[in-house]
């Protein structure tokens, strides 16, 4: 089974805008396309309700036989912000899901979580609130993941899960390029860090470091701002696949997948030995 996950920062301008990062944006997406995973899951899709008529147009002649599911954002929260977002293969038939965990502020209204369930097995998303500029929503962070945490861990008492996303958490130093300079940036605080640390020893394998426990200089963002950040390899690895204990020991392979020239996050992709 070929998973791919994806903080794709808009799926309106990915599809339909005209710039050289839409561009770039959708050569990604055919990369995606020709690798033909069965499940496909994007953050930060920011629509601000439905999927229009060209996006769904769109959808469709870049991913032909691909069902989709969505989730956006709704009041009280932000439009046009967060939101999530699964395509997978015509005749895959999921149970589709759209929790809310009790998680403070509007957190669970930002559309951040969906989850599939298969016969076997759970897949499912999520976005993670970033603590912000000042870390002024640190707190709030903080009773996000420990939400997420028993939500997962409920999930996993049924069947097994692979949950992936981005998780704006950088868990170790070897995790990012520069962690020296970091130690209180939004991501790599000492609280995120061991909150990570906690939702895996719920009962979780991070899928890349179990394959590759001492490798380091692979990350899966680049700070879109900064010109030479990719170029210099100067990056975070936040994107995780996360699988259940249980089922570890299937993972095939746990990469990162290039983007190009293009900056901000990677996708990432899980593959696993396992039936839908």
């Amino acid at each position: 089974m070929k998973l791919i996950s994806w903080n794709i920062d808009s799926l309106n301008a990915g599809l339909t805008g005209t710039s050289t990062r839409a561009q770039e944006t959708r050569n990604v997406f055919k990369t995606i396309a020709d690798r033909q995973p069965d499940v496909i899951a994007f953050q930060e899709t920011k629509l601000r309700k439905d999927p229009l008529k060209k996006h769904v147009q769109a959808l469709k002649e870049i991913f032909p036989g691909y069902d989709y599911v969505w989730r956006s954002s709704v009041e009280p929260a932000r439009k046009s912000y967060a939101g999530t977002m699964y395509l997978y293969r015509n005749g895959l038939e999921p149970q589709v899901t759209y929790p809310e965990i009790g998680a403070p502020s509007t957190m669970d209204q930002e559309g951040r979580i969906i989850t599939l369930e298969f016969p076997h097995f759970f897949v499912t998303e999520v976005y993670t609130p970033n603590s912000g500029n000042g870390l002024k929503r640190l707190a709030d962070r903080q009773l996000w993941d420990d939400r997420y945490r028993e939500y997962l861990a409920g999930l996993a008492q049924k069947k097994p899960v692979m949950a992936s996303g981005d998780f704006n958490c950088a868990h170790e130093e070897s995790d990012l390029a520069h962690p020296a300079n970091n130690h209180h940036s939004a991501g790599f605080t000492d609280e995120e860090r061991e909150h990570f640390t906690k939702l895996l020893q719920a009962g979780f394998t991070d899928s890349f470091r179990h394959l590759y426990p001492d490798k380091t200089g692979v990350y899966s963002w680049f700070a879109q701002r900064v010109r030479t950040s990719k170029k210099n390899n100067s990056g975070w690895r936040i994107d995780y696949w996360l699988v259940s204990n249980d089922i570890a020991d299937r993972i095939q392979d746990s990469k990162m997948i290039d983007t190009g020239a293009r900056r901000d996050h990677l996708p990432i992709e899980l593959d696993i030995d396992l039936d839908v």
